[in-house]
């Protein structure tokens, strides 16, 4: 159709990356394309720290141990951030109360869209990247490593550097299983089933369970702790 939909049509995660760097000129561009995502009412409710030192990579990766974050040039770690917001109520002298889903969803959406507009920036200047969201598992320690105050708290990071695998583009959910027209039409077990043949398919001998094992492994247990008690640590719950 056009160069921006078949750069985002042909998007998949890389999770191992050469030795090549990203340029400083680079990095400037993918992070200012990020920050030209759309953003609630411009509060541009989230932080981006950098992380390029292998001190910090490899702190980081002791708490969360995917590989990636060892491989790659960058690490974006993007924060939900509302202490600027609390800066502002200080300067008017008005309360500030920043704790609800509301506005954790206002800053973690923030930032998703910033995190999104980066990695297509970078996957545009031939980089590759991947999602980490594992590092909520273990949010304390991540925001203490990161020296995080009050009103933020850590909710992915990206791992970028230039590709070292290439693998085809993941299958989705077909059209009609997501899509809807007018109102929301409930599926039956046939929908799920059905994908989990698309993405064995795809998968082959890599694969170690079905996609519905893996939603199951996630939704059939408690969620992690880890990022509850740190949001009511920084006033966020």
């Amino acid at each position: 159709m056009n160069e921006t939909i078949d750069l985002m049509l042909s998007h998949s995660s890389v999770r191992r990356f050469t030795e090549e760097a990203i340029s400083e000129e680079h990095l400037q561009a993918i992070i200012s394309a990020g920050r030209a995502a759309s953003t609630w009412k411009n509060f541009q409710s989230y932080s981006i720290i950098v992380v390029r030192s292998n001190e910090k990579k490899e702190a980081l990766h002791a708490l969360t141990p995917q590989p990636a974050i060892l491989q790659a040039d960058t690490i974006l770690l993007f924060v939900g951030d509302h202490y600027r917001a609390s800066k502002a109520a200080e300067l008017h002298q008005s309360d500030f109360d920043a704790k609800g889903p509301e506005n954790l969803l206002i800053s973690s959406v923030d930032a998703a869209l910033a995190g999104q507009n980066s990695l297509l920036a970078a996957e545009s200047l031939g980089y590759g990247g991947v999602f980490i969201g594992m590092i909520r598992h273990v949010a304390c320690e991540v925001a203490a490593l990161f020296k995080l105050p009050d009103y933020t708290y850590p909710i992915f990071c990206i791992a970028l550097g230039k590709p070292n695998q290439h693998f085809p583009v993941k299958p989705r959910l077909p059209h009609d299983a997501i899509v809807f027209q007018e109102e929301y039409k409930e599926q039956g077990l046939e929908t799920v089933l059905a994908y989990d043949q698309i993405q064995s398919d795809y998968a082959g001998a890599r694969q170690k369970e079905t996609w519905s094992e893996r939603l199951v492994a996630q939704f059939g247990q408690a969620e992690q702790e880890s990022t509850k008690t740190l949001l009511k640590e920084k006033h966020l719950l």
